[in-house]
């Protein structure tokens, strides 16, 4: 996930050789970009001789620049584009004849396209209006912050910003009611973070960051696009996943290691958990940005990967429904 303030130089995919080399991408795979955003990972996959990569990605614009990025690849058939959540991802292949692919990788979080653009909503870098949608629908984020309540709005920023003056800011926020512009929302948590000058910190990418994830879902995306790459993917194909905040991070790992088995079966205070055979394998331990990367990328300095292989056992049941 990119800090709502980077102001970085835009689309450099981060941790990109070791994604690439963690999907073992080879002449006649198959492999999906489930967040193509600038399309960095999938000219990385096509560059690496990728036979054919299926890119997802909600937001209709980078679907349509998509389109003009690498026009070769999409008249050769190697590259098709797909305007939809990655969650989606197993029904969308489906649909087009695909049962099973190779690689799956996913890089979290908002796009750096979509932060460099003041006019999206998502950074306090430039001035722009709250919109802050991926999918440019649903409520914005100036709808949002102008009619929530007090109270919802401090748990928002407590539970995905993990904001320790949420109260202070929340409050702030209805009192100057109506907020329109980024720079505005800024300006408040500012002032009510007691934010001065100088400060390593600026408060107010908490509050954008908690903002977003709420508007998006983007917790509830990940955990459910977990489960889809678990139901797309083929018996040793490989996954990556690439998150920028502990509370994305905390999901993969949890994911990965409940179904690799490694989560205890119970204990003697509680009931019994059904063993079920393990769908993921070779867990490999967390990947971060090392010296040189983080010297030419300051967005990689909060990026983990973490990558698996799929074992030949049937996906587990979703969320919700009996095993």
């Amino acid at each position: 996930m990119i800090s709502a303030g980077t102001n970085q130089a835009p689309h450099v995919p981060v941790l990109i050789s070791e994604v690439i080399s963690a999907l073992a991408l080879h002449e006649a795979d198959t492999a999906v970009d489930g967040t193509f955003g600038a399309g960095g990972y999938t000219r990385a996959m096509l560059a690496a001789g990728t036979g054919r990569v299926i890119a997802f990605d909600r937001d209709p614009d980078a679907i349509e620049e998509g389109r003009s990025l690498i026009p070769d690849h999409l008249e050769s058939g190697r590259l098709t584009l797909i305007n939809e959540r990655f969650s989606q991802m197993d029904r969308a292949l489906a649909e087009r004849g695909i049962e099973h692919v190779d690689a799956i990788a996913l890089d979290i979080g908002v796009s750096s396209m979509q932060l460099d653009r003041a006019d999206r909503g998502f950074s306090f870098s430039a001035d722009g209006p709250l919109d802050m949608r991926m999918s440019r629908s649903g409520l914005t984020a100036a709808e949002y912050l102008n009619s929530a309540d007090e109270a919802e709005i401090a748990r928002i920023l407590r539970d995905y910003g993990e904001e320790p003056r949420a109260r202070a800011i929340a409050r702030a926020i209805v009192a100057a009611r109506p907020v329109e512009r980024t720079a505005e929302l800024a300006a408040i948590v500012r002032r009510a973070a007691g934010f001065r000058p100088g400060q390593k910190a600026d408060p107010a990418t908490r509050t954008f960051q908690a903002i977003r994830i709420h508007l998006n879902a983007e917790l509830d995306e990940l955990e459910q696009g977990l489960e889809a790459a678990e139901r797309a993917l083929k018996p040793g194909g490989r996954l990556a996943v690439v998150t920028f905040h502990s509370l994305e991070d905390r999901i993969v790992k949890r994911f990965l290691k409940e179904r690799s088995g490694a989560t205890p079966s119970g204990s003697r205070h509680l009931p019994e958990i059904a063993q079920r055979t393990p769908s993921f394998e070779a867990v490999a331990k967390p990947v971060r940005a090392g010296e040189a990367e983080l010297a030419r990328n300051l967005r990689s300095r909060s990026a983990t990967l973490r990558v698996a292989r799929r074992t030949a056992a049937s996906p587990w049941a979703q969320k919700g429904r009996a095993s």
